[in-house]
């Protein structure tokens, strides 16, 4: 089976409200700090996405039945925790991957479809993979993954680079990249891959 748009919104949509429940969880918000946060990781990537890219953000309400399968999956996660809780905690990072992989092929596509330059269609790969989750931990008060984490918005930067020159289309090759995609976001994690940092790369080249 290959992967669609459809697919990739209803996975993503998925993947990332359960994802800014467990945040909510974490923090001990209450229904309604889970719902914000759920539907912010949900839908706040491609927000910006269309507002980098000067689109009408019209399209982001319109899509009813991707709200409905997001308040669905926060409100069982929120009520009955004990069902997901212990193994989300150890699929978390997998969840993760699959929202990342997931918008950030939709986000790429979406700006080819209108024809953006190939550093749009990387931008919007990016924010559309991380944005959600970038505003849900500033709004939880934590300090954004993306800035010290395990490679993170790397790979859906690379996705949107591929997508943006053409060198991935056709359904069964994003399938490919979707899969690839989620491997190695869960690989970097496994492996504790990451990019330099400022204080190990003073120590390494001396600078002061």
């Amino acid at each position: 089976m290959t992967v669609t748009w459809d697919v990739l919104d209803i996975l993503g949509a998925i993947a990332f409200g359960i994802s800014g429940t467990l945040v909510a969880s974490e923090e001990n918000y209450d229904l309604l700090g889970a719902y914000i946060l759920g539907f912010t990781t949900a839908f706040g990537g491609g927000t910006i996405r269309n507002l980098l890219l000067g689109v009408s953000v019209e399209g982001i309400w319109m899509q009813k039945n991707l709200f409905i399968i997001a308040f669905v999956s926060i409100t069982f996660a929120f009520f009955f925790p004990h069902k997901w809780k212990p193994r989300f905690k150890h699929s978390a990072v997998f969840f993760d991957a699959v929202g990342l992989a997931a918008f950030a092929i939709q986000g790429s596509n979406y700006a080819v479809s209108i024809e953006a330059p190939v550093i749009a269609v990387v931008v919007a790969a990016v924010m559309t993979g991380v944005g959600g989750g970038l505003v849900r931990d500033l709004l939880a008060g934590r300090k954004p993954m993306i800035f010290y984490s395990e490679i993170y918005a790397l790979w859906a930067a690379l996705a949107g680079l591929f997508i943006g020159l053409d060198w991935i289309s056709g359904p069964y090759v994003v399938t490919i990249l979707f899969i690839a995609l989620i491997i190695l976001r869960v690989a970097s994690v496994y492996y504790k891959w990451t990019l330099p940092h400022y204080f190990s790369a003073q120590k390494r080249f001396g600078f002061d």
